[in-house]
């Protein structure tokens, strides 16, 4: 199949190889046009504007950092609003909020377009594996048209609903379960480093083979025994994003979520000693710091 894609930080680049690899033909647009160059070299197609990425082919794709990134993509002239035509899909693979969700889905129902929410489960270098999970939820028959490019993207796919607020809620949801378990795994860290225990040690008999030996904490658990933080699969600024997207989404619906304050409060202090572009589970250097270890 042909298809548009829009955003190539990481994960989108990740998810352009998988299209390729799966055989598809891909339009690439960004707007730094740096990040094509990997792309184009392997066999994507260029594209000089959101417009033409948008009618490229079946559906057109954007994996963006934020909401206001996914706006300015979707509202500005010649964005995705204005130049996709009438049926047109748009696969809005990145995390957003539930609010942004609903105005985009009432947004493209105007316009006589369809809203298929795709956000990835996985760090991009498992997305490029073709590891990552993808939750999947919007109109039933449009799913299925654009069926062959979700399963090139994700090792598992789950169809959730037919609403696509459903796939991003379970997103946030995904994201606050796993970013509390980062940040007390920092926290069973600090405890042990502060009675001598050497954290490999640790993570060899309580995570790599005890009873956490799944592939969250074994991922999560090595970079922070190994302090590990750079590159970065998820940036601890974008993770803060994050946090504040569950918040807000608890908060609209009254379901209190204390635990993403703790998590909230790592990552901004981890921020603040200018570690924003590390990786998310550098909030356990921040519990170190507030535990007196280096």
């Amino acid at each position: 199949m042909k298809v548009g894609f829009v955003g190539l930080g990481r994960m989108g680049q990740a998810m352009t190889r998988r299209l390729l690899d799966g055989r598809h033909e891909v339009g690439v647009y960004n707007r730094t046009a740096d990040k094509l160059k990997p792309l184009i070299d392997v066999g994507a197609k260029p594209m000089a504007s959101i417009k033409a990425a948008a009618n490229f082919g079946a559906a057109v794709f954007s994996m963006l950092a934020d909401d206001a990134a996914l706006f300015d993509v979707v509202e500005q002239p010649g964005g995705l609003k204005e130049a996709l035509p009438r049926g047109g899909i748009h696969i809005c693979a990145g995390t957003h909020s539930v609010a942004a969700i609903s105005k985009l889905t009432a947004m493209h129902a105007a316009a006589g377009q369809f809203l298929i929410t795709m956000p990835v489960l996985g760090r991009p270098e498992v997305t490029l594996a073709g590891q990552s999970a993808v939750l999947v939820a919007g109109s039933p028959d449009k799913v299925e048209h654009c069926r062959p490019l979700i399963a090139a993207i994700g090792g598992r796919v789950a169809v959730v609903s037919a609403q696509p607020i459903a796939a991003t809620v379970m997103k946030i949801a995904n994201n606050f379960m796993l970013g509390c378990a980062i940040e007390a795994m920092g926290e069973g860290f600090a405890l042990v480093r502060k009675y001598g225990v050497a954290p490999e040690v640790f993570y060899d008999a309580v995570l790599a083979e005890g009873q956490f030996a799944c592939r969250a904490y074994k991922i999560y658990g090595q970079l922070i025994a190994e302090e590990r933080y750079l590159p970065a699969g998820q940036r601890a600024v974008l993770a803060v994003k994050d946090v504040n997207l569950a918040l807000a989404a608890g908060e609209a619906v009254g379901v209190p979520l204390p635990s993403g304050n703790i998590w909230r409060d790592r990552l901004v202090g981890a921020v603040a000693h200018g570690e924003g572009e590390h990786d998310w589970s550098v909030m356990a250097r921040d519990q170190a710091r507030a535990s007196g270890l280096t």
